[in-house]
């Protein structure tokens, strides 16, 4: 068994960085907060088009045939630029629950989907710009766009769902793998950021990253998230029966970015707090994505079964 990415998946995430640090994310982020899609769903188109959505769409539907391991891959770059959207619902779940010409529409970009998956995932993400929200067993629900739930992340515009909802097992432990990724890479972000910083920032003459104590923060960051990124992958070549890895790796994950999250707050002092600062953006994603997809408890508990 190999325990590396292969080349193709290395060549996968490099092409994705490259397109999302050109993309100017962070605006298209703070006007998907605001209720404006237009330049999120061209940045969604681009995506598309690198085969993001088609990643777990079997290839007699449009889609790649790709493994769990390529989607890991994929969430951990849309993590670290803060992509916002549906993403895990239409990437990682819905390609379990939709059929025929609306899975090949999902697959080509063409139709964004979201997913409630109660008690875990009681509200609809982004249902004011997707195409179908869904419940875990693919039936279709409907949402009160005049619903909205506001979120600790403006970014994530959240809708009750009307009737009752169905949960299921079969696609629910995909979005967990999924979150997790986003989980680690803003971890990373938010680690590059504060060593970025903490090389420019001077303080009494020396900067800032010179200092022992601001030294020992950052390698705290860099251990925990060393230590989620195994388990992770690990989840994601663990096949079909993986519901503890997929805890493990969400709780480790939420774990090390709500740590690297703290970090970068207080490296960055006073700036961190500042909406026109991108640190504020990954600061709040961080937060909600802990929540979502079944909170820190409900994993530890599964993981305990």
């Amino acid at each position: 068994m190999r325990f590396q990415l292969s080349s193709e998946q290395r060549q996968f995430s490099a092409s994705l960085h490259d397109l999302l640090a050109g993309a100017d994310t962070a605006a298209a982020a703070r006007a998907w907060a605001a209720g404006e899609h237009d330049r999120g769903l061209k940045l969604w188109r681009t995506l598309a088009d690198l085969g993001v959505f088609a990643l777990l769409v079997a290839e007699d539907h449009g889609g790649l045939g790709g493994s769990a391991v390529d989607l890991v891959v994929a969430f951990e770059a849309l993590g670290y630029h803060a992509v916002p959207g549906p993403l895990v619902e239409s990437a990682a779940v819905a390609p379990a629950l939709l059929t025929g010409d609306r899975l090949a529409a999902l697959a080509g970009g063409d139709l964004l989907a979201t997913v409630v998956a109660p008690p875990e995932v009681p509200l609809a993400l982004d249902a004011d710009v997707a195409g179908v929200v869904l419940d875990l067993t693919g039936a279709e629900i409907t949402v009160a766009e005049s619903e909205v739930v506001r979120s600790i992340d403006p970014a994530r515009r959240l809708f009750r769902a009307s009737g009752a909802p169905k949960a299921g097992a079969a696609a629910f432990d995909r979005g967990v793998l999924a979150v997790s990724a986003q989980l680690l890479g803003a971890g990373q972000w938010l680690l590059d950021a504060s060593v970025a910083y903490a090389k420019q920032r001077s303080q009494y003459g020396r900067a800032i990253g010179e200092y022992q104590a601001v030294k020992h923060l950052l390698a705290d960051v860099v251990t925990q998230l060393e230590l989620a990124r195994p388990l992770l992958y690990g989840a994601a070549v663990a096949g079909d029966t993986f519901a503890r890895d997929v805890s493990a790796a969400k709780v480790m994950a939420g774990d090390a970015a709500y740590l690297a999250a703290r970090t970068a707050l207080q490296v960055h002092g006073a700036i961190g707090y500042t909406a026109e600062h991108d640190l504020g953006l990954r600061l709040t994603k961080v937060r909600a994505l802990a929540g979502a997809w079944g909170t820190g408890s409900f994993h530890r508990s599964r993981v305990l079964r």
